[in-house]
């Protein structure tokens, strides 16, 4: 098959990328890289999307597949514009975040999405989910019969450029400083492995699978998560367990970023299913997943081969992590 992927340098589109070269395709990624950061036996077409509609002049098709991650709406239609015709099936990267209640476990894909984001608004962070749902909207009326949505939540694995997925087996690794974990009760975690994402994309490609579908690891309790990514490091230092409140009191940011504890999301904000969605229709359509161990395992391995003292887009510091772990105490 001939496959485009938008994209092909980072993290998921690269692993997909890569997936359907495995497979033997022809594979093309249209990137804004000049040194062409493409997995090998992958063929790169340099341009920048942000050039608008003549960024896809070279890669007008015809092709099997076409692969787009984007969350700009105008990217997005920009593409259609020029490729769709030429596409026999076409997968769309959304997310879990374009759903309007985040509330409830078990969420599945029928449930109502957020309204899509204007004409003439600027994408960005704080309007991601809307973002996305413009996208879908876009894909859906160009593409009718031609596109699987794919709806992702929390994505791990060797290359994360959030470094979410990371943060704690890099600190388990780290030292044997005592280590400061959320209290955990009642909370989930739920990730899906990077690879196993992109096996399960490649295959619903060749098949050309038409829908809409959560692509989520299984849920599980965060702190049975943690310990188990404890015992894969082999930390036998201390771990200091903090109340929910007690953290949120102390500045620590929820979820991600610089200063928070990743993964760890309080009740009662609003996200009580943010960790829990059903991904039992993609699992019908052969999304397999395999063991969270083995996930562990190799991101540890990444972690380690890129030095776990080094500064994290999502995390506590050392030094912050010290002071937090200080003041608890005493306190206590």
């Amino acid at each position: 098959m001939r496959v485009l992927i938008l994209g092909g340098t980072v993290f998921l589109s690269k692993s997909v990328a890569q997936e359907y070269v495995s497979r033997g395709h022809d594979v093309t990624c249209l990137t804004r890289h000049a040194d062409a950061r493409v997995p090998a036996g992958a063929r790169a077409v340099q341009a920048d999307r942000v050039d608008g509609v003549s960024a896809y002049e070279q890669v007008r098709g015809p092709w099997d597949c076409v692969v787009d991650v984007a969350s700009d709406p105008t990217f997005v239609r920009e593409a259609l514009s020029v490729v769709a015709d030429g596409a026999r099936h076409w997968t769309y990267v959304s997310s879990c975040s374009v759903y309007a209640d985040q509330n409830q476990p078990g969420c599945v894909e029928d449930q109502s999405i957020l309204a899509a984001l204007a004409d003439g608004e600027v994408s960005g962070p704080d309007n991601y989910g809307e973002s996305k749902a413009a996208c879908e909207a876009w894909c859906r009326d160009a593409l009718d019969g031609r596109l699987l949505v794919v709806r992702p939540g929390l994505i791990v694995g060797a290359g994360d450029p959030s470094d979410r997925g990371g943060y704690w087996p890099a600190r388990f690794v780290r030292d044997r400083e005592p280590v400061l974990v959320p209290e955990a009760r009642e909370l989930f975690a739920q990730m899906i492995d990077v690879r196993d994402l992109a096996t399960w994309i490649a295959a619903s490609g060749e098949g050309a699978l038409s829908a809409t579908l959560n692509a989520v690891g299984n849920p599980q309790p965060l702190s049975s998560v943690l310990l188990e990514i404890r015992h894969a490091t082999g930390h036998d230092g201390d771990v200091v367990v903090a109340p929910d409140q007690w953290l949120l009191d102390h500045g620590v940011v929820p979820w991600a970023g610089e200063g928070s504890l990743p993964l760890w999301i309080p009740l009662g904000g609003g996200f009580d299913g943010f960790s829990r969605r059903s991904n039992e229709a993609a699992r019908r359509q052969g999304l397999a997943l395999r063991p969270l161990a083995e996930t562990i395992r190799d991101v540890r391995d990444f972690e380690e081969s890129l030095g776990v003292e080094r500064a994290r887009r999502a995390g506590l510091s050392a030094a912050r992590e010290h002071d937090l772990i200080t003041e608890l105490v005493k306190e206590r």
